[in-house]
């Protein structure tokens, strides 16, 4: 079935959303879709609120579970121009993640209204927390990382871990595959890509071996609801997948969206075999929603 997209279209122009923590972004620059969108984060927040949790990762797996099943669908942020793409019916790794910080962190501060679900999902998304076309989307995780921990928004535990050491990569993936890209067809575009991407040659940042994920004291360290990337030997790429950690039986799993499974899913195999059975995987970087 072809996706349905829809956009919410206001009579009158320009309108902001109103409250605390706004988003930068107006209406019209929002893409749904299904029109009953905005019902269903209300209702998942409404449950979220009224579940009593307080904690960051209690309330992560609390939605994780609920968006179980979910398809797998990938790309549904691409398209011209750039809007704020809400879609809680179709996932793809990295957008799942960002659905779960934005319903926890919404309901962190107990509202229950997608309008601040949306200012939430854009300040996880852009760099600065607004949209500003193409460019503006936080599209490696490197950065993502950088710009989600300066602003208050998560916290990198990888360095603190036990076994955690670090790794050195120039993240210039998405201009040696241009035409992987339709977006960077465009000049303009390509450019300010291949300027943002000169901030991350020599990248350093820390991570766990794959080789590590059976050590008792690591998985100790770790909580089912952290944030979890995983991070790839291949050249000019520091991640190419993420998910949430399930602690289960004294060992690590993951909750993605997974492209294999084609849905929302918990992963049979722990992560340590997981990791091990794909060559490219070097290990794993771990994030926290921060508490304000």
């Amino acid at each position: 079935m072809r996706k349905f997209i829809y956009s919410l279209i206001l009579a009158a122009g320009g309108m902001m959303m109103g409250g605390s923590g706004a988003a930068a972004v107006t209406l019209q620059q929002m893409r749904f879709h299904c029109a009953n969108d905005t019902t269903e984060i209300n209702q998942l927040l409404k449950k979220g609120v009224e579940s009593g949790l307080k904690s960051p990762n209690e309330l992560v797996c609390l939605y994780a579970h609920e968006l179980m099943g979910r398809p797998y669908v990938a790309q549904t942020l691409e398209g011209t121009p750039e809007m704020l793409t809400i879609d809680i019916d179709e996932l793809d790794c990295t957008t799942f993640v960002e659905t779960l910080y934005a319903l926890a962190r919404t309901t962190m501060t107990g509202r229950y209204s997608w309008r601040d679900y949306a200012a939430n999902l854009e300040s996880i998304r852009y760099r600065g927390g607004e949209m500003n076309g193409y460019t503006s989307r936080l599209h490696y995780i490197s950065e993502w990382a950088v710009e989600n921990t300066s602003r208050g928004n998560l916290t990198e535990v990888t360095g603190d871990l036990d076994g955690a050491r670090y790794m050195i990569k120039t993240l210039d993936f998405m201009t040696t595959h241009r035409s992987s890209y339709p977006a960077l067809a465009d000049s303009a575009t390509f450019e300010k890509m291949r300027s943002l991407e000169i901030g991350y040659r020599n990248h350093r940042f820390a991570y766990i071996k794959k080789e590590s994920l059976h050590n008792k004291k690591l998985i100790d360290q770790l909580r089912s609801g952290d944030f979890v990337a995983l991070v790839t030997k291949i050249d000019g790429l520091d991640v190419t997948h993420m998910g949430v950690i399930e602690k289960k039986d004294g060992r690590l799993y993951l909750l993605d969206a997974s492209s294999v499974g084609k849905k929302v899913q918990l992963e049979t195999d722990d992560m340590m075999e997981m990791l091990r059975r794909n060559r490219s995987n070097l290990g794993i970087r771990v994030f926290r929603i921060r508490v304000q």
